[in-house]
């Protein structure tokens, strides 16, 4: 089975990875909670230690590697805490530089959200910070840093946070996985050449070694009958994951950790750009003995198979339980289409920027006094993306929106380059209208929406999170290279 695929730096023997891969033991990615999770107790008091370690990513005789971690996990530990609930989490920073921990697409107070210098001071090597919010939503998040992403993130800074319904759907298991990629040597170290100007241009930092929960992945045994709750995260700094999981149909049931309408996508596929987040139900239709192949398919000629299916000989039921999948809507306000106030931002830049941009008929006037019209300069520089004419230097910039407190949005965006970008607003959810003109089917929640390259999304918001809010790509080498902005809410 495919684990390992070619790159522009695939070190690897990808045939010595498979052969050691077959003759280890299972993985159990289909365990309730994965090594290391952490209930937070009845004071809702969660402890992390951001560190480096080792870790096994991929099987023996390669070597454990050398990562970033929290409480020496990969991921790290998986909080769940009841909706409501109010957490405190003591964060200490023992690695080599600052750091900071962003909880990705929880709606907290501004000063809680982990943006380095914009919402708080970084913390120091050495220095403790005490991260506190209440849990309004319930849904699957993660945490991860916010400063220096593109690496801390590339090393293994992340960990999902699990907000649990009040009266959860009934299911037989509730799983969890976070999808990573990796770009290992042959050494099985993680590559140093984080910050690489070709991949800051081009689609990002995309590895060679596919991981679930931090383990290079084998066959997982199901049974026929069984009802799963799967919950994925993309944990990569830019990898987008189109899942394929042949005979099976998944149900969508929660995007970016928001309930929607249950439904099948189209091809029964699911798509993950980076930092988003697909909570489906998964009914195991397979006979006692067979075999199911879930593949990644989203890039042409890289296709490979993630993990086998392993139906175990005995069922657990004859038939797939007939049990309600909807999920009760979160405390979100409704945006209004008829008042709402309207705003466009255009993305521009990267390899190729200038062609797309002429293509789509876009004045580049603005962009090639912003310098964009030198690709060279432009790396030179690595100011490479634009947000309406403007590379971010950091996190700390005149807003580049203001919104009044509690007035509804309407954002139109245009993706005028050749690449992929995974938009995402912090400390707010929107609704994602339409793309290229066409109204969306579910009218999704979302705080990630994944733009192609030359469309168009409209997405509606109510402003109803003060303070400055980062708004960027997620694919981590793009916002490094510019794109990224702020959103003040007064």
């Amino acid at each position: 089975m495919q684990r390992i695929f070619n790159t522009r730096r695939d070190h690897m023997s990808r045939r010595n990875f498979l052969v050691t891969a077959a003759t280890t033991g299972l993985v159990s990615l289909f365990d309730t909670k994965y090594s290391g999770s952490v209930i937070a107790d009845s004071h809702r008091v969660v402890s992390l230690k951001a560190s480096t370690g080792r870790t096994r990513l991929v099987p023996e005789p390669y070597n454990d590697t050398h990562v970033w971690c929290y409480n020496q996990t990969v991921p790290g530990p998986e909080i769940r805490i009841q909706q409501g609930d109010r957490i405190r989490i003591e964060f200490d920073n023992q690695l080599d530089e600052e750091t900071t921990i962003h909880w990705h697409g929880v709606r907290l107070p501004n000063a809680m959200d982990g943006v380095p210098h914009l919402t708080q001071k970084p913390v120091a090597p050495g220095e403790r910070f005490l991260y506190e919010f209440d849990a309004i939503d319930a849904g699957t998040f993660w945490y991860h840093p916010h400063q220096r992403g593109f690496e801390q993130v590339g090393r293994g800074l992340y960990g999902s946070l699990i907000v649990e319904e009040p009266n959860p759907i009934q299911v037989d298991r509730d799983v969890t996985w976070m999808l990573d990629d990796w770009r290992l040597e042959q050494s099985a170290e993680i590559s140093n050449d984080f910050g690489d100007a070709h991949d800051m241009s081009h689609n990002g930092r995309v590895g060679n070694t596919v991981t679930i929960n931090g383990r290079m992945p084998d066959d997982i045994t199901v049974q026929s009958g069984e009802r799963i709750r799967l919950r994925l995260i993309n944990a990569a700094n830019a990898r987008i994951f189109e899942l394929d999981f042949a005979d099976h149909s998944p149900v969508i049931i929660a995007l970016d950790g928001q309930p929607v309408k249950p439904h099948v996508s189209e091809n029964s596929r699911i798509v993950l750009g980076p930092a988003m987040r697909v909570d489906l139900i998964l009914d195991m239709v397979g006979s006692p003995g067979s075999r199911s192949v879930v593949s990644d398919v989203f890039y042409k000629d890289l296709e490979y198979q993630l993990i086998d299916l392993l139906y175990a000989d005995t069922a657990l039921r004859s038939e797939v339980p007939d049990w309600p999948m909807e999920l009760t809507p979160n405390p979100l306000i409704e945006p209004s289409g008829l008042t709402a106030i309207v705003h466009e931002i255009q993305f521009t830049g990267g390899m190729m920027g200038n062609m797309v941009m002429q293509q789509m008929g876009i004045d580049s006037g603005s962009a090639q006094s912003s310098g964009m019209g030198s690709m060279m300069g432009m790396m030179h520089k690595k100011k490479m993306w634009f947000i309406n004419g403007v590379a971010a230097e950091g996190h700390v910039m005149d807003p580049m929106l203001t919104l009044e407190r509690d007035r509804s949005y309407i954002i139109k965006m245009t993706n005028a380059t050749a690449w992929h970008h995974p938009i995402h607003l912090h400390g707010h959810s929107f609704r994602v209208l339409s793309r290229n003109w066409v109204s969306t089917p579910h009218l999704e929640w979302q705080d990630t929406v994944l733009m192609s390259p030359r469309e168009k999304v409209e997405i509606a918001l109510v402003a109803d999170n003060p303070g400055d809010w980062m708004f960027h790509c997620h694919v981590l080498e793009h916002m490094l290279g510019g794109m990224m902005g702020v959103i003040r809410v007064t």
